[in-house]
């Protein structure tokens, strides 16, 4: 379970947040009442990264091919300004 603490208080009890990480505990950053970042233990970091790459592949294997015919190289990097 992730359990919220402002970006103040993650300054000022950075050493104590770490101990939870270690622990196994995971927290949420928030800023002005936002999140703005996870702090997670590293080993459940890959996790999230394998599941992202996943979601990905999985969207873009759902979206329509676009056939937009053939170009060369030098079209492709062609600067039109």
């Amino acid at each position: 379970m992730e359990e919220a603490v402002s970006a103040a208080d993650a300054n000022r009890k950075f050493s104590l947040i770490l101990r939870g990480v270690r622990e196994g505990q995971s927290y949420v950053v928030t800023s002005h009442g936002r999140p703005v970042a996870r702090i997670v233990p590293a080993d459940q970091q890959e996790g999230v990264v394998s599941r992202s790459r996943a979601a990905l592949l999985s969207r873009l294997e759902r979206q329509p091919v676009a056939d937009v015919g053939r170009w060369t190289r030098d079209e492709l990097y062609e600067d039109e300004r």
